[in-house]
């Protein structure tokens, strides 16, 4: 069987063994978000995907309904800070998430809808990020040094866990990021995914 057959079955057996594992979230969490912060309860926006294919990625909303209004119009100051610090912030300097979100965040359980992005194909358990298209553009930018690298990063699927998010998270700066994810798809094998998505829990309650 070969590789690309072989990571398909992976994708399809693990998204649906912890759809079934953690089904109890499926109720738990909406009633939490809709409880404090209303609907939606699923967070939907662009990312882009394999062949540079932009998709529809879905989250469990961990932030206040207008919060990509607030990052790109109403606070320079917050939008400042992420760009300055490659696109990530600690949530407790974010004023847009919630208290459910926080929670959500420090898990990782906000990430949970997008087992269902694997199941349907935009995604895989194990891969690069899921980059937005403004973000990648202007790393890119910012790094010219990684402009080589995408093209490779970007002729797999992205995953929801990937070499380097199993080593620093979000410690990692994007330049470094590149290099790993350039690592991982030079050196594909189903071998390391397992190895990856075993790694992955620890990696899930280091932040605690």
């Amino acid at each position: 069987m070969s590789y690309e057959k072989q990571k398909r079955l992976l994708d399809v057996v693990v998204s649906v063994g912890l759809i079934l594992l953690f089904s109890p979230f499926w109720i738990v969490i909406p009633i939490l978000i809709l409880f404090e912060d209303g609907f939606p309860i699923i967070y939907r926006h662009k990312r882009v995907g394999k062949k540079g294919q932009e998709f529809t990625l879905l989250k469990f909303r961990s932030m206040v309904t207008n919060a990509d209004i607030i990052l790109h119009k109403l606070d320079k100051k917050l939008l400042d800070k992420f760009k300055k610090n490659d696109w990530k912030i600690a949530a407790s300097e974010d004023p847009r998430i919630t208290k459910v979100g926080r929670f959500l965040r420090a898990l990782t359980i906000d990430e949970f809808p997008q087992l269902f992005n694997v199941l349907k194909g935009d995604m895989s358990m194990v891969g690069p990020r899921a980059y937005l298209k403004r973000e990648l553009d202007e790393q890119v930018e910012r790094y010219p040094s990684t402009k080589n690298n995408i093209p490779l990063i970007l002729s797999v699927k992205p995953g929801i866990t990937g070499i380097w998010q199993t080593t620093g998270r979000n410690t990692i700066s994007f330049k470094n990021r590149t290099k790993l994810d350039v690592k991982y798809v030079k050196n594909l094998s189903i071998t390391e995914d397992i190895t990856i998505l075993l790694k992955t829990p620890r990696a899930m309650v280091s932040k605690w």
